[in-house]
């Protein structure tokens, strides 16, 4: 049970990283603004686009998905901020939660491994 649990868990977190590729990739205008207002370049959007991608499917398949576990929490909390518009949108809170919920999944995954269930260690 413990394996497939892993497996399950890791897919989970998965999905979402390469969901958010697929929409970065699909509707890119909506992270494009909102990278341009904290005065970054929008084109950021793409390898963003692409290191999601690549994240979620190395935690589904490997290889080093305890490195990818521990690189993917860090980008979580990074991120976090980007969300944290206590006075705009108080919402948004729940977005940073959340990215500190699945980071804290991401450093349980790191320190556990990827159990027997990988393609590649």
């Amino acid at each position: 049970m413990t394996h497939a649990a892993n497996l399950l868990g890791r897919l989970l977190i998965a999905v979402l990283f390469i969901g958010g590729a697929v929409q970065k990739l699909r509707d890119p205008d909506q992270v494009m603004a909102m990278i341009a207002g904290l005065g970054l370049p929008p084109q950021l959007v793409w390898p963003v686009a692409a290191f999601n991608l690549v994240a979620g499917l190395c935690l589904i398949l490997g290889p080093r998905v305890r490195a990818w576990a521990l690189i993917l929490a860090l980008y979580c909390i990074g991120t976090s901020w980007f969300h944290w518009q206590l006075r705009a949108d108080p919402w948004q809170v729940t977005i940073v939660v959340k990215k500190w919920a699945v980071a804290g999944g991401l450093l349980i995954l790191a320190a556990q491994g990827p159990g027997r269930w990988v393609r590649w260690r």
